[in-house]
């Protein structure tokens, strides 16, 4: 007697993961699990589905994921003045004026989503309140940079924070001022958590909130997106909390499956085995996260050694190294998953430290390498700069790397100019990460990029821009191959929140959060990745997106 089951998948080719080109032919599923992969025959012989699945010929394979975003503040740049996309400074201020000229004298003004380094009618530094003056003097008006690591705020926006001459920000930010003490309206790091602040925030409102969100989601769903780790930032107020998205799931309204991640100390529930193996258990906490230095785009990520574009600085560490390793083994002994954002080798130096000091002290405090092998992997974020030497301190580390290939789409335009050719052979070097047996999980820290995967896909498999410079790809001997670039975004995923065993790949017994797309990307040149288009999203056997 045959065994039922609520679907089964055939006629196509279906991708498990599992090793680089693997397939079955046949894969079944019932009550949210994978129940069978192999043969068509062996199904047709064991299987009496509820919903036989025609694949006609397109290809099945694990959903897609990201790793890192900060999905709050991605819905609420939905809110104001999207600068993403201008090309000349120009074009970004007559976006903000345009909005001047709609928005009620003395109403705050936000753009997000600036990069300077791709106007083409100036240079490549950040304007300041004087060029924005001349966007509106009746309206105080702040602009963040796409990296969200600089903030540029008008005379009036000052005025309105009381930001004078002479200010101190303190450690951890910095209020930038002209030669005669005056601000020139640039406010790096934590200084612009002024701004945030006071800035009215219309997601403060639940029901535009639970808008923005649920619109997004859809969005996500459509792109093959089932897994979102997504971040607070206090510095930013960026906040995340479970109760919005179980509101979501419970209004049917949740199809991507979210980790919630938070940057202060929080007592995180332990899942029993039930819960992690329930695949319509959505919801949950994440990591712990947290800061040590800046980005390239503005020169704050922390370097050993100055900047080859501006020797006056190495950029900005917000945090020192001994509350560094505090909070890193606070969060730890508590039953956190430590997560660290380190770009430059000077805040990656400062990462490594302080997960050195957390182990020595956890074995001086008894620990066993039984106890250190049962916790979670540490996260590093972004790692975008890392020698030798500190690839080789990792390597005896229990680490996991949160990369953002598509930060390279933009990038690999200007960091040779901040790093210097001699610096060059240590970033971005992905290949590098993987041939020495790092597992790399994919992300766009969206709003910084787009969370787009296929995007990120792209990148990491061919090293270029979306225009397709250069030619070969930008340092090609950090190319991954497609499948490398794939499980980036899919198979790896699921292993910085320790659920490898129940999602990442098509095996029995996993999840079944799957797509079908309507092209083999792993026979077909790296270049064509950005036309995959989603015919069908799967969380846990049910379709929650249909082209």
């Amino acid at each position: 007697m045959k065994q039922a089951i609520d679907k089964l998948f055939k006629n196509g080719t279906i991708y498990t993961l599992e090793n680089e080109g693997t397939t079955v032919e046949a894969l079944g599923v019932d009550k949210g699990k994978i129940v069978f992969a192999g043969t068509a025959a062996e199904a047709d012989a064991q299987y009496e589905p509820k919903e036989s699945i025609d694949l006609q010929g397109n290809v099945l394979l694990p959903s897609v994921g990201d790793s890192h975003l900060h999905f709050y503040a991605y819905c609420q740049t939905l809110t104001t003045v999207d600068l993403a996309g201008c090309t000349t400074r120009k074009e970004a201020f007559e976006r903000l004026k345009k909005k001047a000229d709609e928005t009620p004298k003395g109403m705050w003004i936000k753009g997000s989503n600036f990069d300077q380094s791709k106007w083409k009618d100036c240079e490549d530094k950040l304007p300041t309140n004087k060029e924005l003056d001349e966007v509106t003097t009746d309206h105080p008006l702040v602009i963040k940079r796409c990296c969200l690591h600089a903030v540029v705020a008008n005379t009036l926006a000052m005025e309105e924070a009381k930001i004078g001459n002479g200010y101190i920000f303190g450690p951890g930010g910095l209020v930038e001022l002209n030669q005669d003490g005056s601000p020139n309206g640039i406010f790096r790091e934590q200084a612009s958590k002024i701004f945030d602040d006071i800035v009215p925030d219309p997601l403060l409102d639940k029901e535009i909130k639970a808008k923005l969100m649920a619109q997004v989601l859809k969005e996500a769903s459509a792109m093959g997106i089932t897994m979102f780790h997504t971040y607070a930032a206090a510095i930013w107020n960026f906040s995340e909390d479970l109760e919005t998205y179980q509101e979501l799931d419970q209004k049917g309204l949740l199809p991507v499956r979210m980790s919630i991640c938070l940057d202060e100390l929080y007592e995180k529930p332990v899942l029993t085995e039930a819960e992690k193996n329930d695949p319509y258990r959505k919801v949950q906490y994440g990591t712990f996260k947290i800061f040590t230095d800046g980005s390239f785009g503005a020169r704050s990520a922390a370097l050993m050694e100055p900047y080859s574009d501006d020797p006056s600085t190495k950029g900005i560490m917000v945090i020192e190294q001994d509350d560094l390793n505090e909070v890193t083994h606070k969060a730890y002994v508590n039953g956190l998953q430590p997560a660290t954002h380190c770009i430059g080798d000077g805040g990656l130096e400062a990462s490594i430290q302080a997960i050195e000091y957390t182990l020595e002290r956890c074995k001086r405090e008894g620990w066993t390498d039984a106890d250190i092998a049962a916790q979670l992997p540490f996260r590093l974020i972004h790692v975008q700069l890392c020698s030798a030497s500190q690839l080789a301190r990792l390597k005896k580390l229990p680490v996991i790397f949160d990369i953002q290939p598509v930060f390279l789409c933009t990038d690999l335009h200007w960091i040779e100019q901040r790093l210097g050719k001699e610096r060059m052979k240590d970033a971005y070097t992905w290949k590098r990460y993987i041939d020495e047996g790092f597992i790399c999980c994919g992300s766009s820290d969206c709003p910084v990029e787009s969370f787009n995967p296929w995007i990120g896909i792209y990148a990491a498999a061919t090293r270029q821009d979306l225009d397709g410079t250069p030619e070969g790809g930008w340092y090609p001997e950090e190319l991954v191959s497609i499948y490398e670039a794939y499980c980036m975004f899919s198979k790896n995923v699921p292993y910085a929140n320790g659920e490898q065993d129940y999602m990442g790949t098509l095996e029995k017994g996993k999840f079944a959060d799957m797509i079908v797309i309507d092209r083999d990307l792993f026979q077909r040149p790296a270049n064509d990745i950005l036309n995959v288009n989603v015919l069908k999203t799967y969380l846990a056997g049910d379709e929650v997106y249909s082209a």
